[in-house]
């Protein structure tokens, strides 16, 4: 028996980390360019004085809730910080296709994050659509109107338990000895 030989095996690279890398590469790489001209657009198309001008009248309506007010608030650091998390999501897609340790585990964060997201915005959707009918003045909707919002809630939930399943995934994927050996 020929141990030399057992050593010199090359680890096979699973086609989940390529599809996964490559994904990310694409979507992560169209994302920043996007977020790029969005900033520049943001800062080249609204002055800082119109922002605020803006936030101040958003401020003065008590109806609104305080998550709306806080983005109106920093509405250029919401920008800002979407074209941070997709350059980083870019390189560090770039990162897995090489087969880089800490790529693995910025995209095992990544993903528990988009989980935590997730749950956090379907809690904000139920908040802000229990608040509409005060934001707009009005004491009870029509029903067609709270029949949309049922439905959009209903959509909302079966949309965020499936995107967390599918990180969820990942996150299992990721964490599997056979892709951790890869990485070593």
């Amino acid at each position: 028996m020929d141990l030399s030989s057992d050593l010199e095996k090359p680890v096979q690279k699973s086609t989940f980390v390529n599809v996964l890398a490559w994904i990310f590469i694409i979507f992560g790489g169209f994302t920043t360019f996007i977020s790029i001209l969005q900033n520049i657009m943001l800062h080249k198309m609204f002055s800082t004085e119109e922002m605020s001008q803006v936030t101040q009248q958003a401020s003065q309506d008590q109806n609104i809730p305080a998550f709306a007010e806080f983005m109106f608030n920093h509405f250029d650091l919401f920008f800002l910080l979407i074209l941070i998390l997709s350059a980083t999501s870019f390189i560090s897609a770039i990162a897995l296709l090489k087969r880089k340790n800490w790529a693995r585990i910025f995209f095992i964060v990544l993903m528990s994050a988009g989980i935590i997201w997730n749950i956090f915005g379907l809690i904000l959707n139920f908040t802000m659509f229990n608040s509409m009918p005060e934001m707009a003045g009005s004491s009870a909707p029509p029903p067609e109107f709270q029949e949309m919002m049922l439905i959009m809630k209903y959509a909302t939930v079966v949309m965020v338990v499936g995107i967390s399943a599918l990180f969820g995934f990942v996150i299992k994927k990721l964490c599997s000895t056979t892709i951790k050996e890869e990485f070593a």
